[in-house]
C-alpha cells in the first residue's frame, strides 16, 4: 500500500476518524438509496471499509507503547553495551523471520535476509543523542556497494529533520522511538 494512499493515512490517524467517516458515508448512502427507493440498510456496506480500518487502527493504537514506556525502554537501551544491544537486535530480527549476519564494513553492521531480499542495517550509533545525515549517507553507500535491496538505520536518539528528509529521499527505513520499542522487548535491568 502506498504510504500516501487514503487507507494508509487513515491507518496512521486516530481510529475515531475512520469510524466518523464510515458513519458519515453510511448516513449519506442511506439518503441516496432512499432517493432511488432502495432499502437504506445497504448503506452499511458503503462505509464498511472505513469501519474496518477504524477497528484495525484502534487495535494498533491500543497495543502501541505508552510515552512513558517508550522513554524508559529507550533509556534502558542506551545503557546497554554494544554486545548486549546487537544481540537483542539480532534476536528480534530472527524472531521476525530474518536470517541475520554481522558485517564488518563501513556504513553497515548487520545484513538481514528474508524471502530473498537483503537489507543492510546500521545500529552502532544507537546511543547518539542526535543523528544527522552523514551516517545515513554511509549506509546508502554500503547498500549500493553490496547491492542490497533495502537499508535500515537504528537509533535510540533523535533523528534530525535533514536526516529524515534524506532517508525519505533515499528510501532508508528508520527504526527509532516507538518502532524500536515494539521490536525489542523491555530490556532487563542489570545489577
Amino acid at each position: 500500500m502506498h504510504k500516501n494512499s487514503l487507507f494508509a493515512v487513515l491507518l496512521r490517524s486516530p481510529w475515531w476518524i475512520s469510524i466518523a467517516i464510515a458513519v458519515g458515508i453510511g448516513v449519506l448512502g442511506r439518503f441516496v438509496l432512499e432517493k432511488f427507493s432502495l432499502p437504506g440498510i445497504y448503506a452499511v456496506f458503503f462505509g464498511l471499509p472505513f469501519f474496518v480500518i477504524g477497528c484495525y487502527a484502534g487495535w494498533q493504537q491500543l497495543r502501541a507503547p505508552s510515552t512513558e514506556r517508550i522513554a524508559a525502554t529507550l533509556e534502558s537501551l542506551r545503557a546497554m553495551s554494544w554486545d548486549e544491544f546487537s544481540t537483542a537486535l539480532e534476536d528480534a530480527f530472527r524472531r521476525d523471520g530474518y536470517a541475520v549476519s554481522r558485517l564488518d564494513i563501513a556504513g553497515a553492521d548487520l545484513e538481514l535476509t528474508k524471502a530473498g531480499r537483503v537489507t543492510l542495517a546500521t545500529c552502532k550509533r544507537w546511543k547518539v543523542a542526535r543523528t544527522g545525515v552523514e551516517p545515513l549517507r554511509d549506509l546508502e553507500t554500503a547498500r549500493k556497494e553490496r547491492k542490497a535491496h533495502e537499508s535500515l538505520y537504528v537509533a535510540a536518539g533523535e533523528i534530525t529533520g535533514n536526516a529524515i528528509a534524506f532517508a525519505a529521499a533515499e528510501n532508508i527505513q528508520l527504526l527509532h522511538g516507538a518502532g524500536l520499542v515494539k521490536l525489542l522487548p523491555q530490556p532487563r535491568k542489570r545489577g
